[in-house]
């Protein structure tokens, strides 16, 4: 291997945080530098990239609906190649579970030419709610996930290094569970909230029509001429709400609302980062 590739879909930061991280410590513990393909606007999703068995892939992405998001899942099927090429799938989570998203992550990648060999779920603070794990990942899950990277590192230049494994971690095959369906969301009265075509709001009174929220959509959904409204589909990502600096845009509706508060009273306990080798 001569190069590590840090890959990752982003929309608040949180998951380009954690895959740079891993990156990083990998690339102190094998020497070798680290080159970052960002995959989160339209924009940086026009190019097939091919990696081949001298590369090291470290892949990411959040949890949405205990999956890979699915209008990203063709994006890194059609996106990402590999031609024996090792890979270190990496999910993030809002505190209420990952489900299947680590599963559905390895298995695209096996099934473009990349070779699984470690997966990782790290808890980071939901983007739906502050009061959801506002400090994860905290200083235990940092040092458990630079355990992991530097077993991982050990592993990939010592196939002997079987002895040297942290006790937290799992074997990969742990991860390799079957993908199930996606989680459907309850609100408070514990029925299915439905907010699937639910969109941004905007104020009109904070707004100042800076243009942030048009260049960081995923999506590309919000048009530069009138960047008050959301004219395409809308993930739920929280791009434009979190990274709006004068606070102009939120979710008033009432499903959505109502899934929120069911989070917040169910899921603020801290959930467990998880590791595999």
């Amino acid at each position: 291997m001569n190069k590590i590739r840090a890959i990752f879909f982003s929309p608040t930061g949180n998951t380009a945080h954690v895959v740079r991280h891993v990156a990083e410590r990998l690339s102190i513990k094998l020497g070798i530098p680290v080159e970052t393909l960002d995959l989160t606007l339209p924009e940086q999703r026009e190019e097939v990239q091919n990696l081949g068995p001298e590369d090291l892939a470290v892949v990411g992405t959040p949890t949405y609906a205990g999956r890979v998001p699915n209008k990203i899942l063709p994006e890194l099927q059609r996106l990402l190649k590999g031609q024996d090429t090792r890979a270190i799938g990496i999910v993030t989570f809002g505190n209420r579970a990952y489900d299947s998203s680590l599963a559905e992550l390895l298995e695209v990648l096996e099934a473009n030419g990349f070779e699984p060999v470690a997966g990782g779920a790290m808890v980071c603070s939901h983007v739906f709610s502050e009061e959801i794990a506002p400090t994860r990942p905290d200083v235990g899950d940092w040092a458990q996930a630079d355990a992991w990277a530097d077993a991982v590192a050990r592993r990939l230049t010592d196939r002997e290094a079987e002895a040297q494994r942290p006790v937290f971690l799992q074997a990969l095959s742990a991860a390799r569970i079957p993908v199930g369906p996606y989680y459907t969301p309850l609100g408070t009265d514990g029925l299915p909230a439905r907010f699937l075509k639910a969109k941004p709001v905007t104020d009109l009174e904070l707004c100042v029509r800076c243009g942030m929220c048009v260049h960081v959509c995923p999506m590309g959904s919000i048009p530069s001429e009138d960047p008050s409204t959301t004219t395409g589909i809308c993930i739920k990502c929280q791009a434009c709400i979190q990274l709006c600096p004068h606070m102009a845009r939120h979710f008033k509706d009432p499903a959505f609302v109502s899934h929120v508060r069911m989070l917040e009273e169910n899921y603020t306990r801290p959930a467990r980062a998880e590791f595999f080798l």
